[in-house]
This record gives C-alpha cells, structure tokens and sequence, in this order.
C-alpha cells in the first residue's frame, strides 16, 4: 500500500522538522509526503527544505486556511500512486510503525473506508495523555454528537474514499476536519488499529488552533450547522433522531468549552458550562470527572504557556 502524508504547514518552523523526521522514519516505507507551507511568515518552507528526499514534495501558497492546504495536498496526490492518504499536522509526530499498523488494519478491513488508531496528547512541560481506545465500525451517529478524532494524523484514509467525499470546506476556520469526518463516515465504517500504544503525539501549543478556539462557544457554530445541516445526513438519519443528536453535540460543546475554560484559568466561566453539559445531558461518568475540575487536576490541568 502506497500512502500519500500531506503536511499542511503554517508558522510551524519549530516544530515541523519532528514531524517530517518522524515520516522519514517510518517503517512502512512506500510513502510520499506532501508538505504543503500554506504563505508562512516564518522559515517553515526553509526548514521543510532541508530535507533531501525524492519522496518528499515541498508545495507553496499564499495563506489560505488548513482546508485549502490540503485540499492542494489531495489534488497533488491525485497524481501519485498512493492507495491511501494520511493527514499530518506540522507540529505532531507519528511513531515508527504508524503507517506499517494503520496499512495493516486497512488492507484486512476491506470495507473499510479509512482505519484509526490511539493518539496521546503531549502538553508544553511533557505530560503525556493517552486516548482512549479508537472507535470502530459505523461512525456516522456518534460523529454527528462529538468529534471522535484529534485530528487526521491518527487516521489512514482509502484514496477512493476521498475521491468520493470530496474537498475540505473552505468556509469553515475551526472543526473543518469534524465535518469531513461525518461525510468519511456516510461511505462506510471504520476500522479500529488494536493495541494500547498511540500512533500519533498531538503538541499542546500556544497558538493552535484547538488552544485558541475551543474554549469560545461560538466558534463551534458554523460547523454544527454544517455538519447538521447537510441534507444527506437528515436523508440518512432523519429528523428526530437528528434532533437528537444535535442537542447531544450541543451538551458535548458545553463540556469541551467549560473544560476549556477551566484550562485556561476562567474556572467560575468553565464550572457553569459543565453544569450546563450536564444538565442537557447527564452522565454519571461525567459529574464523577467533573469533580476533578476542582483541584484543576487530569482533564481540567492548567495550560503552561499562554494562548
């Protein structure tokens, strides 16, 4: 199986050598990388030349958001051998066996349109939080509740599946991903890569588009309407159920906006939005994690770095 790793890239000079290095070391080897610097300020597209390697491509653009990066990553890909595609950001890590693991569980899940595999968090002083266990099978309800992926570092998607599903959209600025997930995710299942170690080390950053948004209600809105709105879903699911879905994600973005919040030290802020969470949708899981907010402990640990 030929992979295709598209690295969009934006301001990330720091860190994108760990994640360029960390493709190079793969062990699964039949792979091209495709480094997308989307108009970077800094010395990103430098820092993404110093690496001699025929199978790494270096693409430059004006600014234009992640969506349209790798949106030109696909459409680069689409002259390539790849089978699958794998989407990189520029300040994550896989691990040496991420693609020879993902490749593994999508060539034995032939109805699989795309495999997932855990991910760990790494926060600025080096704390590690693992993921839990990646989720399988038909992912289409539970995807339009929450998003169930960091990001697409952690999953190997069929070229097939892309073709059909098309571009990223470029009008939306944050969850973009989550709404691409949900239309993946009305082609077919997922299958789930087995163990407990991650493939993925996701950076806890200032400057992130995670750290900047998800404490801010109103930067979910435009993609639940997207994902919401979409009238293949409504088709598939209809309109109950839609609804409610819709007032499950509603209650899951009061949890991640007041555990956001808490993070960033506004904790009376955070404590009334997971109030609220838990009032439109209680869980005892839930209220027995939510203690942890008090102490500002596990989930609801402080940021070391400002946003």
């Amino acid at each position: 199986m030929h992979i295709a790793v598209i690295v969009p890239a934006y301001n990330v000079a720091a860190f994108l050598p760990d994640a360029l290095r960390s493709v190079l070391a793969q062990t699964h080897t039949a792979w091209t990388m495709i480094v997308v610097d989307d108009g970077s300020t800094d010395a990103t597209q430098s820092a993404a030349a110093t690496f001699q390697d025929s199978r790494i491509v270096l693409i430059r653009q004006a600014n234009a958001g992640v969506s349209a990066a790798r949106n030109r990553g696909i459409h680069h890909a689409s002259d390539s051998p790849a089978d699958a595609l794998l989407f990189l950001d520029g300040d994550d890590w896989l691990v040496p066996d991420a693609l020879a693991r993902l490749a593994g569980t999508l060539d034995a899940a032939p109805w699989a349109v795309a495999a997932c595999g855990r991910y760990a968090r790494v926060a600025a002083g080096g704390a590690i939080r693992l993921s839990p266990a990646p989720p399988d099978g038909c992912l289409l309800e539970r995807l339009l509740a929450r998003n169930l992926f960091a990001n697409g570092g952690h999953l190997l998607i069929r070229r097939e599946a892309i073709e059909t599903a098309g571009d990223f959209r470029r009008d939306l600025t944050y969850g973009e991903d989550w709404e691409y997930w949900t239309r993946l995710a009305m082609l077919g299942e997922f299958a789930a890569v087995r163990g407990r170690s991650p493939l993925l080390f996701v950076r806890e950053r200032a400057g992130s588009a995670y750290r900047v948004n998800a404490a801010d209600p109103a930067a979910y809105r435009p993609v639940i309407e997207a994902i919401h709105r979409n009238p293949a879903v409504a088709s598939r699911i209809g309109s109950a159920r839609l609804a409610t879905l819709k007032d499950r994600a509603d209650a899951e973005i009061a949890w991640t906006v007041g555990r956001e919040l808490i993070r960033h030290g506004s904790r009376p802020d955070g404590l009334r939005w997971l109030v609220r969470s838990l009032r439109q949708a209680p869980s005892l899981k839930r209220l027995i994690v939510a203690g942890l907010s008090w102490r500002q402990t596990g989930p609801f640990a402080p940021y070391r770095t400002p946003v």
